[in-house]
């Protein structure tokens, strides 16, 4: 059976670095309640049998506008982001949804452990600016991994809040392999080694992600206790 689509609106496009940019979208028939973590659906017109179906997950907290903000990355030759980025103020697109398991635990958790790959970030920094805008944010630790400096997304963003929020570190590291975290490995094993308790949350391709979850069981926590969102 189909999903249920409606009607979206384009209300913006803005390069966030050189390979990603945020569509900003607007629900015309009604507002779309979701909660942070999750992604939507939208149905592409090309393709050789369309819709050609593609998920993003969402970069904003509902906010009173209902705009719904997404972030795509450029691929080379790529249909999806090729489409997209043809876009223009005003032009429609269905979606559906939203969807997705990938939300912060309830109850609240007494520290967060969130570690993401370049787009992987769009899901958490959703997290991160709900807490903070309801004044929730728990001890948290943000590891952020991007290929390039110039693709650090949402940089100067978390770097602002680490200096307002005493509670809240940002960790950039810069790898163009997917594997290559070292560091973040060593920040693991401080935060969750020697019986120490946090909620981690992973999100990114899976060559990224697994392995991290992985140490994580290593560590002793239980497999289910890892929240992973993979894009591939």
């Amino acid at each position: 059976m189909a999903e249920p689509t409606q009607l979206a609106e384009v209300v913006s496009l803005t390069a966030l670095t050189p390979h990603t940019t945020e569509l900003v979208l607007r629900p015309v028939e009604a507002p779309l309640p979701f909660t942070p973590g999750q992604w939507i659906s939208l149905q592409l017109p090309i393709g050789d049998h369309p819709p050609l179906n593609r998920a993003y997950s969402l970069a904003e907290p509902p906010t009173s506008t209902g705009h719904l903000t997404l972030v795509f990355d450029h691929v080379p030759g790529g249909k999806g982001s090729g489409y997209l980025s043809s876009l223009k103020p005003g032009d429609g697109i269905p979606l559906s949804g939203p969807y997705g398991h990938f939300v912060l635990p309830e109850p609240k958790t007494q520290h967060l452990l969130l570690i993401g790959r370049y787009s992987g970030l769009v899901p958490l920094r959703c997290m991160v600016r709900a807490l903070a805008e309801q004044d929730t944010l728990p001890s948290t630790t943000l590891i952020a991994h991007a290929p390039t400096i110039s693709e650090q997304l949402y940089h100067e963003e978390f770097t602002a809040l680490a200096a307002s929020h005493s509670n809240f570190k940002y960790l950039p590291f810069v790898s163009e392999a997917p594997d290559g975290h070292a560091g973040t490995v060593e920040v693991i094993k401080q935060l969750a080694g020697n019986g120490r308790r946090v909620t981690p949350m992973i999100a990114g391709i899976k060559s990224f992600a697994r392995p991290l979850r992985s140490l994580l069981m290593e560590l002793g926590f239980d497999r289910r206790e890892v929240k992973l969102e993979t894009y591939d």
